[in-house]
């Protein structure tokens, strides 16, 4: 029986510091705001979880809330939203090989694009000079206009 009120008493002293160390209130709402913010929408993609209103976003905005409340840190809710959907769910992803694509692709389509770009542009800008037949065409051409008006 004693050793039962010790558990029960240990178990009472365990919870107390869990509730004490777990935010609630305005704090709460802040520290969940905050790692809403790192975290990108499934659905919408464009936006945050704090910004969608998808069904998916605001149920991840409830586990954000339930995990924080429950005393975990802001880097341990984000490593478990990682962990479950992967670097893509994070607004701002790491740069690692597996996602070098999403930040250098980018700047590689848009160097392609700019070198493309200028050699259409250099072949373009050499005319062709004209043989004196290919002149004298051209000047009876102009000729005709110049008498029609």
């Amino acid at each position: 029986m004693i050793k039962a009120i010790v558990l029960l008493a240990m178990w009472l002293a365990c919870a107390a510091a869990i509730a004490a160390d777990a935010p609630t209130g305005a704090e709460l709402e802040k520290r969940v705001a905050a790692v809403s913010q790192e975290l990108r929408c499934l659905v919408c993609q464009n936006q945050t979880i704090a910004d969608s209103q998808a069904e998916l976003a605001v149920d991840l905005r409830q586990q954000v809330r339930e995990q924080l409340a429950q005393g975990k840190s802001e880097r341990e809710v984000i490593d478990y939203v990682v962990a479950r959907y992967g670097d893509f769910v994070l607004y701002r992803p790491p740069v690692r090989s597996s996602t070098w694509l999403l930040w250098f692709g980018p700047f590689a389509l848009l160097s392609a694009g700019a070198i493309a770009f200028r050699i259409m542009m250099a072949r373009r800008a050499t005319p062709a000079d004209l043989d004196a037949a290919e002149r004298a065409r051209a000047a009876r051409l102009l000729d005709r206009g110049e008498e029609a008006q």
